[in-house]
C-alpha cells in the first residue's frame, strides 16, 4: 500500500484497515519482537501492583484498619523501590513502544513495502536514541502549557452534554500532534521544535477531518476495551453468585480470593487488548501524517515524474 497518498476523511479509515489487512502480520510480529520483553515486564509489574491494590481493598472490606500504613511501615523501602523501577521501566518501555510506529512506517516507505526485518528496525532505534530522549524531554515541556489549556477547554466542554462528545477530539488531536512531530523528527530534515511546528501545520490544513478521524479511533478503542473488560466481569460475578448456596453465608476469604483472581485476569486481558489497539491507533495517525505530508510536499507525485523522466 502506498503511504504517500492524498487522502480524505473516509480514506484515512479505509487505508488504515487496508494496511492492517495487507501488513498486519508483519507489523505485529516485529512490534512484539521489539517490545515483547518490556511488555512482559510491565505485565508482571502490573500484576503485582494490581494484587497489592486488591489485597488492600479486600483487607479493608474485611474490617482491617490502617492496612496501607501497616504495609508501608513493614515494606516501605521495597514499595518505593518498586515504584521507582516501575516509573523508570515504564518510561523506557513507553518511548520505545511509542517510537516503533514512526520507525516502522519510515522503513516501510523507504523499502516500498515490508521488505525489512526486526534487525533493520533495531538499527534505526540505535541511530535515533538521542532523538528519542530529546523528544521525550521536549514533549514533556510542551505538555505542561498544553495540559493547562486543554484542561480548561475540557472543563468547558464537560459543562454541556454536547461538549462531552468533543472530548475524544481533544485526545485524538493531541496524540496526532505528537505522533506527527516524532515522525517528522525521525525524517532527519527538521529539528525538534520545527517538527512540532510542522506537525501543527499539517494538521491545520485538514483539521476537522484528521482530528475527527483520530478521535473516532479513540472512541472505538475505548468501547472495545470496555466490552472486553465487562464480559469477564459479568461471567465472573454470575459464577460467583451461582456457587453460593442458599442459606449459607459465604466465606469472606474465598469471596475475596475469587474477586482478586477475576480482577487480575480482567486487568491482564485489558492490558493485552489495549496494546493491540494502541498500535492500530498509532497506525491510523501514521496514515494521516503521510497523507498530509503528500498534500504539502507531493513526494509521491515527484517520484512518479522522476520515473517518467528516467524512462525517456
Amino acid at each position: 500500500m502506498q503511504l504517500y497518498k492524498s487522502r480524505g476523511f473516509g480514506e484515512f479509515f479505509q487505508d488504515t484497515f487496508s494496511f492492517l489487512k495487507q501488513n498486519g502480520g508483519h507489523l505485529f510480529k516485529n512490534f512484539f519482537i521489539i517490545n515483547g520483553i518490556f511488555l512482559i515486564i510491565l505485565m508482571a509489574m502490573s500484576y503485582f501492583s494490581g494484587k497489592f491494590y486488591t489485597d488492600i481493598l479486600f483487607s479493608g472490606l474485611n474490617g482491617t484498619s490502617n492496612v496501607i500504613d501497616d504495609y508501608l511501615n513493614q515494606n516501605g523501602a521495597i514499595f518505593f523501590l518498586f515504584a521507582f523501577l516501575f516509573i523508570v521501566i515504564g518510561l523506557i518501555a513507553g518511548i520505545i513502544s511509542y517510537s516503533f510506529m514512526p520507525i516502522y512506517l519510515k522503513l516501510y516507505a523507504a523499502h516500498n513495502g515490508k521488505h525489512f526485518s526486526a534487525s533493520d528496525i533495531i538499527n534505526v532505534y540505535k541511530d535515533n536514541i538521542g532523538k528519542m530522549l530529546i523528544f521525550l524531554v521536549c514533549g514533556i515541556l510542551i505538555a505542561i502549557p498544553l495540559a493547562i489549556f486543554l484542561g480548561l477547554l475540557a472543563f468547558v466542554l464537560t459543562i454541556t452534554i454536547v461538549g462531552i462528545l468533543g472530548l475524544p477530539l481533544l485526545v485524538g488531536g493531541v496524540a496526532l500532534y505528537y505522533q506527527g512531530a516524532l515522525m517528522e523528527y525521525f525524517d532527519n530534515k527538521r529539528g525538534i521544535w520545527e517538527s512540532f511546528g510542522y506537525s501543527w501545520k499539517l494538521m491545520s490544513s485538514k483539521f476537522w477531518a484528521v482530528v475527527g478521524c483520530a478521535g473516532l479511533f479513540y472512541v472505538m478503542s475505548y468501547i472495545i476495551q470496555y466490552i472486553v473488560a465487562l464480559i469477564p466481569y459479568i461471567f465472573g460475578m454470575l459464577n460467583l453468585f451461582t456457587d453460593i448456596q442458599p442459606g449459607v453465608n459465604p466465606d469472606p476469604e474465598e469471596v475475596s480470593r475469587s474477586l482478586t483472581v477475576m480482577m487480575l485476569m480482567v486487568s491482564m486481558l485489558t492490558f493485552i487488548v489495549s496494546t493491540f489497539l494502541g498500535v492500530i491507533m498509532q497506525l491510523n495517525q501514521g496514515v494521516i501524517f503521510y497523507g498530509l505530508k503528500e498534500d504539502h510536499e507531493n513526494i509521491n507525485t515527484k517520484s512518479d515524474i522522476d520515473l517518467i523522466g528516467s524512462g525517456e
